[in-house]
């Protein structure tokens, strides 16, 4: 019961001290504090009607005695480097803001805590490791596992986040004006990278992690709940959703994965497409220019309604990947539109596509060029030259299920196997 609490509260409690002190890694360590207060006493008091206030209030004396001890030693320190020729000290660091913690405004603290964590001063896989921590409440453990590192790489990243934070004086805010659009742009990254590695994970043995991907939908919603106004946060959420509505049908009774013309509709997840559709609908509200994640949402809409892949307006996809092109110019996004152009027009005018993508440097290493081409050209009966693709492809890839698939399919040449 404690570590179902912590996983819902320590955001909010993490914040709320954040906010107190302006310290991410005081505020972390309070909080932490606070948890092992709760380990220490529950089992014996029981949990308390209110445990969010509970290990609030603990962590906030905890966060307060460091604080006064930090304005002690300043004190201290200022006595000894007093100026001699006017009596003065300098002001200590700490000194408003344990004057601050005396009152009790919060405010939409962790809305200032996502921000934070987000903040671009920090490289993306710091971002990544401290977002599932403060936000997500996750142990370093549970976030090596995920990302299959080791636990003292991700304990670095964060330790060293936290010091980058405090370091650089990143302020404990929300950015307002010209600085609001690439920092939310920031937080959506990290959310839809965590959600990204969920839904196809790059290395290991599973083609999913789907804790991962609900940690990733939690986080978006907590943001558009705390940014109501932001159209791309409505979009990430609607593309999350709707991606997240086809989990149970994409992988097979052992795990392998089940690609998407090959999946039982019938599984996907009608609660999830209806809050994703509804999801985005709030983002159309609030704009005439989509940007990534809700045209990407657009997209996955289109698969969400068509009861068969002939059935999906890949006419319709392809335009919306030739739109997502325009606004966020990728590879990537050319290499999916070429798919949905195969669709839409047949193999031989996404194959045209493809190869004028061979060239790329970014998808030099991209496993799922191959991959495609590989499938295009078994389309066309070219299942010879397929199995060298698909082969190519295996090598490519980290994921020890993917390459298992990719191999099969180079055994066959693609005959028996449809589009990824």
């Amino acid at each position: 019961m404690i570590e179902a609490v912590w996983r819902i509260e320590s955001a909010r409690v993490t914040a709320t001290l954040a906010g107190l002190t302006h310290d991410v890694g005081l505020a972390e360590e309070s909080a932490q504090d606070a948890l092992v207060a709760a380990l220490e006493q529950w089992p014996e008091s029981g949990v308390p009607d209110h445990p969010g206030a509970w290990l609030t209030a603990v962590g906030k004396r905890r966060a307060l005695d460091v604080l006064r001890k930090r304005q002690r030693w300043q004190r201290r320190l200022d006595e000894v480097g007093r100026d001699p020729t006017t009596g003065l000290a300098p002001a200590g660091p700490d000194a408003d803001v344990v004057a601050d913690a005396v009152g009790d405004d919060i405010g939409d603290d962790l809305l200032r805590l996502v921000f934070t964590a987000c903040h671009p001063v920090l490289s993306v896989p710091s971002r990544v490791a401290l977002t599932l921590r403060l936000l997500g409440g996750l142990t370093t453990g549970e976030i090596a596992r995920a990302f299959l590192a080791s636990e003292s790489t991700v304990a670095q990243r964060i330790s060293r986040a936290k010091k980058t934070l405090a370091r650089e004086n990143v302020p404990f805010a929300v950015p307002s004006g010209a600085e609001l659009a690439p920092r939310l742009a920031s937080v959506t990254e990290v959310v839809y990278l965590i959600f990204n590695e969920g839904y196809a994970a790059t290395v290991g043995e599973d083609w999913m992690r789907p804790e991962l991907c609900a940690e990733a939908l939690r986080l978006g919603r907590v943001l558009t709940r705390l940014a109501p106004t932001e159209p791309e946060a409505h979009g990430l959420v609607a593309l999350m959703e709707l991606q997240h509505s086809r989990a149970s049908a994409r992988t097979g009774p052992d795990g392998e994965p089940v690609l998407l013309a090959e999946q039982d509709r019938s599984r996907w997840d009608r609660l999830l497409i209806r809050r994703g559709l509804a999801a985005l609908e709030r983002a159309r509200a609030l704009t005439d220019a989509p940007g990534p994640y809700a045209l990407q949402a657009e997209i996955a809409a289109c698969h969400a309604r068509a009861a068969t892949i002939d059935a999906t307006d890949w006419a319709r996809v392809a335009a919306l990947y030739g739109e997502l092109a325009r606004v966020q110019p990728s590879s990537v996004v050319e290499l999916n539109r070429a798919v949905a152009v195969s669709r839409a027009h047949g193999p031989a005018a996404g194959l045209a596509l493809v190869d004028a993508l061979r060239a790329e440097r970014a998808l030099r290493a991209y496993h799922l060029l191959p991959s495609v081409r590989g499938d295009l050209l078994a389309r066309l009966g070219r299942h010879d030259e397929a199995r060298g693709e698909f082969a190519r492809a295996a090598e490519l890839t980290r994921n020890d299920r993917e390459r298992a698939l990719l191999r099969r399919r180079a055994e066959t040449g693609g005959r028996s196997t449809p589009t990824p």
